[in-house]
């Protein structure tokens, strides 16, 4: 999961309105950018490892996958979304 444009501008956005001292020695220093790749990396690590887990709990296979293409496609779209959701509310949006 690459954060989207978009996202990483509301991340920095709100690091500078809510962490004005954080943005200020993040950008100081130069060390914004890395500091947004971090959140990244830890987002698509949390992403992936959702996506694994949900599919898991769901019983989601490939077996289905194979019988059923649409069914499979709906349910990982349904558990892609709360994925999103839950990284953006824990990692991204803080």
């Amino acid at each position: 999961m690459v954060i989207p444009t978009h996202v990483l501008i509301h991340l920095t956005q709100n690091i500078k309105e809510d962490c004005q001292a954080l943005y200020i020695t993040l950008m100081v220093s130069g060390k914004l950018n890395s500091h947004l790749v971090e959140v990244d990396n830890q987002a698509t690590e949390m992403f992936d490892r959702l996506m694994k887990q949900l599919a898991e709990k769901e019983g989601i296979t490939e077996q289905l996958k194979a019988e059923d293409q649409m069914e499979w496609v709906q349910c990982m779209n349904n558990i892609r979304n709360r994925a999103e959701e839950i990284v953006n509310a824990e990692v991204i949006l803080m």
